[in-house]
Parts: structure tokens; C-alpha cells; sequence
């Protein structure tokens, strides 16, 4: 991931350095598998095979070439998670405790899904998907303890998918998608005055440790104080492509096999940076504190330069499905799924001009991450179907050091129930619920841009209801 900010001082890439990047706790990454209520009964075990409905146009568009006429599906999924943070002896800089409430920063969400297939005859078939493929949104409080790397963090994509399937002959079909994806996301910090005091002062030539004391004392600003924190928020959005395939192989009458990929997105934001100076800070920049200022820090945290760019590449995945009828009323499937989280391997920020031009360079370390599924519905008759699956799934992040309040996953594992109700031979809705376990998760993570460490543990969980309802016409 690479930031570049125009036209800024180093009291300026110190801000960029905190802002990172948010994500969600109920899929690996911040990627977002909500999108099928039907799927969602069996932990979506089965995805890129089971092709039971319009749905199939995100998991694998291959599928439609078993709907018959023309179908829209409709979904909404509830997603309530918790991350509830202890502090284990987080410190500043300079090695002394690092004042801050506990907090939660679970927001929950509504993610809704869109489906339309037209069968063309002759085996061809017609598709669009509007999906939300990656976000989430975490809000903490201003006085929690790691409002230096993370206070507000929201990330939303909006996938819009239209699809084409064929079924090649009686065994085979294919489908291939283009995606045009929106994403617009919102990353706002605490700033630390006082660190922010103490880097200008060493631009211009100071000692540290006399730094930190001349802004503590005549300036007001003690590194750490809560009390005159001064705050960022980076705004941004854009619009991309990618493409999805998928092919579906019947293996005798009573299974199939489902494989379907999705390339990589690369997104390129373009925004603003919006700053708020606390008063210490603002009369130390403008050079009216007893203290001072130096030179172009007067310019530093102003909002009139605010451009900011961003990239980030989302990852691509690839998915292998198994789906198979025991009899005429059980079935059961499994599911296999890899996502290039690797290609997360670091934050750049690089700032084009400014008498203080710089470059930064934060680890990420991300891995590639898997996630396995086992499924199973039961047709009770015509009216109801019952889903239930188990699912595990993995972080990408390795270790407690990689881990930032943004990002505050781990491995989940989830336990899933769904049901079907065919209202007539047109219409059916489905239901399902998920709740993942996620965990003691462990964080020791020191911020790369004041230097101060965050170590502690969340208690997570997450809770996902998801509606659904399907037309034929």
C-alpha cells in the first residue's frame, strides 16, 4: 500500500505515518463473504458448487446454467461484531505508561446484496451482481489508550458484476465476470502534540531529551497528554476493474465440482486530509507559544493543501467447491478458499515536495490466508430446507506485532444455521445466522509514527443474521 501526500512538511508524514488502514473481524483480512443469505446456513461451505439461486453470480457465475428462466435475489445481512480491548501495559516512547480508556471498537453494519439472472436460451445466460466485497467500520473514543494509531476507521466497496455463463455440453459450464468496484474509505487519529513539538524542534536542531522538556514545560505539550491532542482524518475514494471466471463440472448425477477465481483490484484514492490543531499545538506552529516555531512548520496539519492519494491492491481469490446429494433430501458440501493477502506486505508514504521530502516504510507482513468450510441442508419437503455448517478461518496477519488497532482479526471459526421457506413456486426466502468465535487475540504493536506501543488483548466475537428473498419470473 502507497501513500503520497503533496507539498507537506515532516510534522505532516509523522500524521500520514498513523493513519494505516481498517478492516473487519468476520472474514479473513477485511474482505466480506456476506453475500447470500442461502449461503450463509451452510458457513458457505460449497459456494462456487451448490448454485441454488441468483446468488451464484458473485460465488460462481458458471452456476446460473442450472437456474431455470429468468431470477432476482435480494439480501441483507445484520453484522454485529464486539472487540472488546484490555490494556496490558501499553507505553509511550520514552518507555513510561501510556494513559487511555479501554475500549470497544466494533461498529455494527447492514450489507446488502443484489441479483438478477436472464436466461438467453441455448444454455447461455445473463448476469448482475451489486455486491460489498471488502469494509467495515471501527470507532473508538479520542481518549483510548491507541488513539495514536487508530480513532475512526470505515472502508466500503460497492461491486457492481454483470456476468455471463454457457453451459459447454451436459457436464461442463463456464462463466466469466467483469467487476467495476467503487471503494471510498475514512481513517481518522488522535495526533500527539507533544511528539509532533518535539519532532520540529530536532528538525531544527535540538536534542531529544531537551526538546521533549522545553514543549512539556513552556510549551504545555507533554508527550502523551491526552489533554492537548491534537487529530487527523483522511478521506478518499475511486473507482476500478478486475474480472472473475468460474467453471462448473457435473461429476456424475449427484455431485459437481465448483472452481471459481477472482483477480486482484488495484484502487487508487484520491482525497483530503482534514486537521485539528489543539491550541498549544496551534500557537507553538504560528510561533505566538513562549517556544516558538521553526521555519515551514508553520505550515504543517493546515488544511490548505489537504490532497492526499492512496493505493491499495485487493486481493484476489481463488475458491474450490464440492457438492454432492445423499439422497433426495440430503445434501452435503465443502469448500476450500485462498486469498493473496501476501501482496500486503507493506505501507509506503512518500511525499513528493516540501523542504522536508521523506519517505516512510511500515511492515505489514501480511500471508496468504485460507478458509474451510463443511456444510449440510436437509429438504424436509417442498416448503422448508434446513442448512447448518462449520467453517474455520485464517488471519493474515502473523503476529501480534503485525496487528494494529485497525486491524484487530484473527483466526475465526464459525458455526452457521440457515433455513429455507418456498412461499410459492415462485418466490422462496431464506434465512441464516452465523456466530464466529474469534478469541483472546494479542496485540504489541509500536506505531511508526511517534513511536509508542500498543500491547494488549481484544475478547472478539461477531454475530451475522442475513435475510434473503428470491423471485422467478
Amino acid at each position: 500500500m502507497k501513500f503520497s501526500a503533496r507539498k507537506r512538511t515532516l510534522a505532516v508524514s509523522m500524521a500520514l505515518l498513523s493513519a494505516g488502514i481498517s478492516t473487519g473481524v468476520q472474514a479473513s483480512g477485511f474482505a466480506l463473504i456476506d453475500n447470500s443469505a442461502s449461503g450463509m446456513g451452510n458457513a458457505f461451505a460449497g459456494g462456487s458448487a451448490i448454485a441454488e439461486d441468483a446468488s451464484t453470480i458473485y460465488f460462481n457465475p458458471a452456476g446460473m446454467t442450472r437456474l431455470s428462466g429468468d431470477q432476482i435475489s435480494v439480501a441483507g445481512h445484520f453484522i454485529s461484531p464486539a472487540a472488546d480491548f484490555t490494556n496490558n501495559g501499553s507505553t509511550l516512547v520514552t518507555g513510561a505508561p501510556m494513559s487511555g480508556t479501554n475500549d470497544d471498537g466494533g461498529e455494527s453494519a447492514l450489507v446488502p446484496n443484489f441479483y438478477y439472472v436472464k436466461d438467453l436460451g441455448n444454455g447461455n445466460f445473463f448476469g448482475l451482481g451489486i455486491t460489498v466485497p471488502f469494509g467495515l467500520s471501527t470507532d473508538y473514543e479520542d481518549d483510548w489508550v491507541g488513539r495514536y494509531t487508530a480513532t475512526k476507521s470505515e472502508v466500503s466497496t460497492v461491486n457492481i458484476n454483470p456476468s455471463f455463463a454457457s453451459k459447454i455440453n451436459n457436464d461442463l459450464s463456464i462463466g466469466f465476470g467483469i467487476s467495476l468496484q467503487y471503494i471510498e474509505a475514512t481513517l481518522a487519529n488522535q495526533l500527539d502534540s507533544g511528539m509532533i513539538c518535539t519532532g520540529v524542534l530536532v528538525q531544527g536542531g535540538a536534542a531529544t531529551s531537551t526538546a521533549m522538556a522545553t514543549c512539556a514545560g513552556a510549551g504545555g505539550m507533554a508527550v502523551g497528554d491526552v489533554n492537548v491532542d491534537s487529530s487527523q482524518s483522511l478521506e478518499g475514494d475511486n473507482w476500478a476493474t478486475g474480472w472473475n471466471f468460474g467453471l462448473l463440472y457435473d461429476l456424475d448425477k449427484d455431485s459437481r465440482l465448483g472452481l471459481a477465481y477472482r483477480s486482484a483490484i488495484k484502487q487508487d484514492l484520491d482525497g483530503d486530509v482534514n486537521f485539528t490543531r489543539s491550541a498549544e499545538l496551534e500557537a507553538f506552529l504560528n510561533g505566538t507559544s513562549p517556544i516558538g516555531s521553526v521555519g515551514p512548520a508553520a505550515n504543517a496539519f493546515s488544511n490548505t493543501r489537504p490532497g492526499v492519494e492512496a493505493g491499495i491492491e485487493l486481493p484476489a481469490s481463488l475458491s474450490v467447491s464440492y457438492y454432492r446429494d445423499i439422497d433426495s433430501k440430503l445434501a452435503i458440501m465443502a469448500d476450500i478458499t485462498w486469498t493473496e493477502w501476501s501482496n500486503f506486505d507493506q505501507l509506503e508514504i512518500r511525499f513528493d515536495n516540501g523542504p522536508y521530502q521523506s519517505a516512510s516504510v511500515i511492515p505489514e507482513n501480511w500471508d496468504d490466508a485460507y478458509r474451510f468450510a463443511l456444510g449440510m441442508s436437509y429438504k424436509q419437503d417442498s416448503t422448508f430446507t434446513y442448512r447448518a455448517g462449520v467453517a474455520v478461518d485464517q488471519t493474515p496477519i502473523p503476529s501480534a506485532v503485525d496487528r494494529t488497532p485497525r486491524i484487530p482479526g484473527d483466526d475465526r471459526t464459525w458455526l452457521s444455521l440457515g433455513l429455507g421457506y418456498n412461499v410459492s413456486a415462485d418466490m422462496s426466502i431464506d434465512v441464516g445466522y452465523s456466530h464466529l468465535f474469534v478469541g483472546d487475540t494479542e496485540i504489541n504493536n509500536t506505531d511508526a509514527s511517534f513511536g509508542h506501543t500498543v500491547t494488549g488483548s481484544y475478547e472478539a466475537d461477531v454475530d451475522i443474521l442475513s435475510v434473503q428473498g428470491n423471485f422467478k419470473f
